[in-house]
């Protein structure tokens, strides 16, 4: 479902296939497809999910960064093999990126599990 949204346009407050996707609608789209609804922010996304150790991601884990300021401001959305989906910033499309990366690393606050995935894989590339 995340690799679906591959190449959609970046739209600050967007959680749509057809206005686009910031980071948080990216990531409420995609769980609202398997019938789960997240919070809207990346902030309160961190809250609702449960905490999973970065060697224990499995695909479909919220990944979440602080980038701006000292608040979680960012999440994506972990494929597997150190690599996460995710809406970056005005005026790019959604796209993958590498854990592992100096600046995903920096900015790195942690990882989540949302309750009730378990049964879903949410990075299939089936929309």
């Amino acid at each position: 479902m995340a690799m679906a949204q591959l190449g959609v346009a970046y739209q600050r407050g967007g959680s749509s296939l057809s206005n686009g996707f910031d980071c948080s609608g990216l990531t409420s789209y995609v769980y609202k497809k398997a019938d789960i609804t997240l919070p809207r922010t990346a902030r309160d996304q961190y809250a609702f999910t449960e905490r999973v150790a970065k060697a224990n991601l499995k695909p479909g884990d919220l990944l979440f960064f602080k980038i701006r300021s000292r608040k979680i401001d960012h999440v994506a959305i972990y494929v597997g093999d150190n690599t996460f989906i995710h809406a970056p910033r005005p005026g790019e499309r959604v796209t993958y990126a590498k854990l592992n990366d100096s600046y995903w690393r920096r900015h790195y606050v942690g990882a989540g599990r949302v309750p009730g995935s378990h049964h879903v894989d949410l990075a299939d590339s089936n929309r």
